[in-house]
């Protein structure tokens, strides 16, 4: 039978937990660097949209992003989408660079919406379809990965990212195609990730209890969260991960790498 993964600096804290079988580790985004996929939307998403903007998805799109701009209005600096009035290539401009400013404003302020992250992944699955992005994931993530499923253990994966960017990034990554490493992907459809309910919903999905999943986060209000629904849980320190506190570090269990969580000799 599987036993716990955990972190082997704070095996005591996980000790405490009542049933250590048959753990599933469920993973969020610190697997892959975040310095290549959001500077490309930025970077992109003006092309993108002047490319693809006669096309039924696109206008699907944007419509969703005008929705959300509406929702916003009350705001500080939120930026509207207005309509095109079909007044020639100017009036047209004038709105594709709305949308630009309104992407760019949610991403500076860290936005999870499902409009902004409807786009975002369309973006990237024509990205990494044409071949000019390749996922990267730090060394450490792939062999870990790989060891667990050995030992029996399921992977998913729980991001912000939806589901349809998190196949794209494990499908198209410079390891090669990886999907086959990740029994299911979850996203802000399940719940937001600093809600408890929301880690209920997906261990009943898997269908296994709250105490058999480990949760690896860089952000301590989800790994708050997690808690509160009896998740084991590592926060994962990685360059340019956001800083922690005294508080924050003494109270967590913490890792640098995957390679830190282990395989115990008996439960």
């Amino acid at each position: 039978m599987p036993q716990l993964l955990k972190p082997a600096r704070l095996e005591p804290v996980l000790h405490s937990k009542r049933s250590h079988h048959n753990e599933k580790p469920v993973h969020r985004n610190e697997e892959y660097p975040p310095d290549i996929l959001f500077p490309y939307i930025k970077e992109n998403v003006k092309e993108y949209l002047q490319t693809h903007w006669e096309e039924e998805e696109c206008q699907q799109d944007v419509n969703l992003l005008r929705k959300q701009a509406e929702e916003d209005s009350h705001l500080d600096g939120a930026v509207p989408i207005p309509a095109a009035s079909g007044n020639g290539a100017d009036d047209l401009q004038r709105v594709v660079q709305a949308v630009v400013d309104n992407v760019c404003w949610q991403m500076s302020l860290d936005r999870k919406t499902t409009a902004l992250k409807q786009l975002q992944g369309h973006m990237w699955r024509a990205a990494f379809k044409a071949g000019s992005m390749k996922a990267e994931f730090f060394e450490d993530v792939v062999p870990a990965v790989r060891k667990w499923r050995e030992a029996g253990m399921k992977v998913y994966i729980y991001s912000s990212g939806s589901v349809e960017a998190q196949k794209l990034l494990f499908g198209h990554s410079t390891e090669g195609d990886i999907l086959e490493l990740v029994d299911g992907h979850f996203d802000t459809k399940i719940g937001h990730k600093v809600e408890s309910e929301s880690y209920r919903k997906i261990a009943s999905s898997i269908g296994c209890s709250t105490n058999n999943i480990l949760f690896l986060t860089d952000v301590t209000r989800e790994a708050s969260a997690a808690e509160e629904a009896d998740v084991h849980v590592a926060v994962v320190v990685r360059p340019g991960n956001a800083g922690l506190t005294d508080d924050e570090k003494t109270y967590f269990s913490l890792i640098t790498s995957f390679s830190e969580l282990y395989l115990p000799s008996s439960a």
